[in-house]
């Protein structure tokens, strides 16, 4: 081999090793500085990020009933909704924006029924505050299944279904969750029936001897449905503590309207909409039970429909 030959190979592997040198540095520089900060500690390092467990608050209550956190499960399962539900952040902040929207067309009601304000939230965990469609077939914000809205005097075909009007919903699960607590004994046991029903959670009871929420053993889905309401409560009522800041100009509102009532059919609900100088998409954002481009009322039923301003 000769000497120039030599020198090329013995460069050649030099400048690989410095390659690999250099290469090795930068990964630990890369890994360093997007390394994720779990230590509940502040750092001054402005890429760091803290990940901080959340101190439960002692006097946690749902309905004037206090939430028994001297039990271990249970005490776990408020842990998880807080740290699921604050550090879900896009969702709770919506859940700021639309409570703002939707809670005073439903605080008015629950108060009218005899009702504790703290279901409202109930209907947060439900749905998000929109008018979706479970699995199950439950619909609207209240997500009542067919069979319980029709027993609680909504009317639901596929013209009309009024599981999607919010103020008539609302009352229907007030009625449903006043005879759930006459039945059950508590508003507790009664939030847990409007998840379960009131047959599975009264043969829960009675087959495990137990009385209240905190002792029956009913289903993971069940288990979870009260702390999520409590969890909800407590951020939605302590944004800051949470980390949640906006102003009331972030917030969303319900448009003005005024009311229209019908006792006979319309033919064509656009054609409708626009005689009050609005279209088919706003009437019907302001009234999703109408559920066609026409209102059959073979009945001659007394509707009324919000026509926005």
């Amino acid at each position: 081999m000769s000497r120039s030959y030599r020198f090329i190979v013995l460069a050649s592997i030099v400048v690989i090793a410095f390659f690999f040198i250099n290469a090795e540095k930068s990964v630990k520089k890369s890994e360093t500085k997007g390394k994720v900060n779990v230590d509940s500690s502040t750092t001054n390092d402005e890429n760091s990020y803290t990940i901080k467990a959340l101190k439960i608050p002692e006097n946690l209550s749902f309905a004037g009933e206090k939430v028994l956190l001297d039990k271990t499960d249970i005490k776990e399962r408020i842990d998880r909704e807080l740290l699921v539900n604050t550090y879900w952040q896009s969702n709770a902040l919506l859940w700021f924006k639309r409570t703002n929207k939707y809670f005073p067309v439903i605080e008015p009601i629950l108060k009218e029924k005899g009702v504790p304000d703290d279901f409202k939230y109930l209907s947060v965990i439900e749905s998000d505050l929109r008018n979706v469609t479970s699995p199950a077939g439950a619909k609207g914000m209240w997500q009542m299944l067919k069979g319980a809205g029709r027993e609680n005097g909504l009317e639901i075909n596929d013209n009309v279904d009024e599981r999607y009007h919010l103020e008539k919903a609302t009352r229907a699960a007030c009625d449903y969750l006043i005879e759930a607590k006459e039945r059950l004994g508590s508003w507790t046991l009664a939030a847990a029936a409007y998840h379960a029903g009131n047959f599975g959670i009264e043969k829960r009871l009675k087959e495990q001897m137990v009385d209240n929420y905190y002792d029956v053993l009913a289903g993971e889905n069940t288990e979870r449905y009260i702390p999520r309401i409590v969890a909800a409560k407590e951020i939605l009522s302590h944004p800051e503590k949470y980390g949640f800041e906006f102003d009331k100009d972030d917030l969303y509102e319900l448009g003005t309207t005024y009311t229209v009532r019908v006792d006979t059919a319309i033919t064509n609900i656009a054609s409708f909409a626009q005689k009050f100088d609005t279209n088919y998409k706003e009437l019907k954002m302001y009234n999703p039970w109408l559920r066609e481009n026409h209102l059959n009322n073979k009945s001659r039923k007394l509707y009324e429909i919000q026509i926005p301003k």
